[in-house]
Parts: structure tokens; C-alpha cells; sequence
């Protein structure tokens, strides 16, 4: 029996223990969402993991699928962050990173969708339809800062530097960041603040699954896309069309990379960018 099959613990599937061990190699860099993801997935296509498994196993599982080209996308993304990970140094089961199976499959092909994105003028109807100030506040605040929903429903008072109108938060892989706002936004806090009294926990009362409840409720009455998601597209592509650069959008909204950025400006289209074009050289 060789060194890496002498790791695997006898009475456990070598799926089930990999799978574990992958996950428990990653508790410390994501977010409990990103690590739910992965393990839905991999428990899911748990006849193509192990050592051994080959690229030709794998790309029949992905043709095998029945879900549309973003699903299959989602499992090779798995794999690939899996059977990396398996064939690196770091897993300890001296594998050889040449013979990674992944090497071997092509990443799916996915069209490249336009995501709804909101306009201020579909912001200030949402804040307009919302029954309370605490409600007005987090639209508000999700529109000036690109937060997401853990990191919304996670400020604290002491979170808050209203001097410079920024909110540290925790942000994806355990991050440190400062995320902006505006006056508008302010006032709306402050009034809030005036009706509620935080006691230790966040500034909100609630969690970030009565957030999600509430946004759906906005959706239903206003027939307006209205998740985290989606102002977080509206952040970045507001930004853009009034000329703001990739760069600094990455900056502000706390993205890893510009690629991210443009996947969450598609909604910019060449009228937004003729008119920057216009009020430059005219």
C-alpha cells in the first residue's frame, strides 16, 4: 500500500475524507458561503473525486449534467480549486502536480450574461416603497457602498467613522476593509440610530436573512430587481458611467481584481461611455 493511500482512514469513502480535508484546509481564507458552495458541489460529484480519478472521468460527469452551461461552469470551478489544492504540496499526499486530472479538462463555455443593475432613479423609488427608516437605510447604504450582505448585516456602531463617512467591515477571506458612503446615506443612519439603540449587536436588529426577506418583499411590490447582488452590480456600474476608472471601482467595492469589475459593469453600454467621451473633448 503506498504513503498516500496509508493517509486515508480505514472505514471512511476516500471521497468523503478528501472532501473534508480540502474543506478544512480552506476554514481560515473564506466566507462560510464560499465554503457551502464548494461542499455542495463536491458532495454532488462525489463519483469523480479521489485519487486517481481522470480528466476523462471529469469531462464525462460535466457533459453528463443536465443543468445549463453557468451550472456546468459552476462544478468545473470546483474541480479546478479542488484537484489543485489535491495536487499541491500543501494537501500532504504527495501527489504530482503534472498528473492533475484538471490539466485535462477545458473550462466550459458561458455566455457572457448582462445582470440587472438598478438606476438612481430605481433606488430612490425602492427607498420610497420601503415601510421604515431602518429599511431606507440599508438600500441606501447598499447603493453608496457596494457592500455585501454579510458585511452589510455585520456593522456595528464602532464599525462607523462618521468623519470620514466610512464603515470598517470584514469582507470576503477575512479581510479588512473600509467600505464609503454618502450624506444622504448619513442622515438616513442617524435617523435610524435616533429610533434604535444598539445593545452589543449589529446596528440593524435584524440578520441578514430578515434583510433578504425584506428585499424580496421590495421586489414583489415593485416589480425591481432588489438583492445584495444586484446593488452591488449598481454600485459599480453608477460609478462607471459618471467616469470613475476600473481600478478605482475595484478599490472602493473591495473586488480582488479588475476582471471582477468588469464582469459587474456589463451593463455599461457605449451611449454611457459616448457621453464621458463628449463632456471631455467638447
Amino acid at each position: 500500500m503506498s504513503v498516500t493511500h496509508c493517509k486515508l482512514s480505514k472505514g471512511r469513502s476516500q471521497s468523503v475524507e478528501l472532501i473534508d480535508s480540502f474543506l478544512q484546509s480552506r476554514r481560515n481564507g473564506l466566507s462560510q458561503e464560499t465554503l457551502r458552495f464548494y461542499r455542495c458541489y463536491l458532495n454532488l460529484a462525489e463519483s469523480v473525486i479521489g485519487i486517481g480519478v481522470t480528466g476523462q472521468q471529469i469531462k464525462h460527469f460535466l457533459d453528463s449534467r443536465k443543468c445549463g452551461p453557468g451550472g456546468k461552469h459552476a462544478y468545473y470551478r470546483t474541480f479546478r480549486v479542488f484537484y489543485n489544492w489535491l495536487y499541491s504540496p500543501k494537501s500532504g499526499y504527495g501527489l504530482k502536480p503534472q498528473e492533475n486530472p484538471i490539466l485535462m479538462v477545458e473550462s466550459p463555455k458561458v455566455g457572457k450574461r448582462i445582470l440587472p443593475s438598478l438606476t438612481p432613479e430605481q433606488i430612490i423609488s425602492l427607498m420610497n416603497r420601503s415601510e421604515s427608516v431602518r429599511d431606507k437605510a440599508i438600500i441606501s447604504l447598499f447603493s453608496d457602498s457596494g457592500l455585501r450582505l454579510s458585511e452589510l448585516a455585520s456593522v456595528r456602531l464602532d464599525n462607523i467613522d462618521w468623519g470620514s463617512r466610512l464603515i470598517k467591515v470584514l469582507g470576503k477571506g477575512n479581510k479588512e476593509g473600509l467600505a464609503p458612503f454618502g450624506e444622504a446615506t448619513e442622515s438616513l443612519l442617524r435617523q435610524w440610530l435616533s429610533q434604535y439603540s444598539p445593545t452589543g449587536g449589529n446596528i440593524w436588529g435584524i440578520g441578514k436573512w430578515q434583510i433578504e426577506d425584506m428585499l424580496r418583499e421590495l421586489r414583489s411590490k415593485t416589480g425591481l430587481p432588489c438583492n445584495p447582488h444586484t446593488f452591488r452590480r449598481s454600485f459599480a456600474s453608477i460609478l462607471a458611467k459618471r467616469g470613475v476608472d476600473s481600478l478605482h471601482i475595484m478599490r472602493l467595492g473591495r473586488w480582488e481584481s479588475i476582471s471582477m469589475v468588469e464582469r459587474y459593469t456589463r451593463s455599461v453600454k457605449f451611449e454611457d461611455s459616448l457621453k464621458l467621451y463628449r463632456a471631455i473633448i467638447e
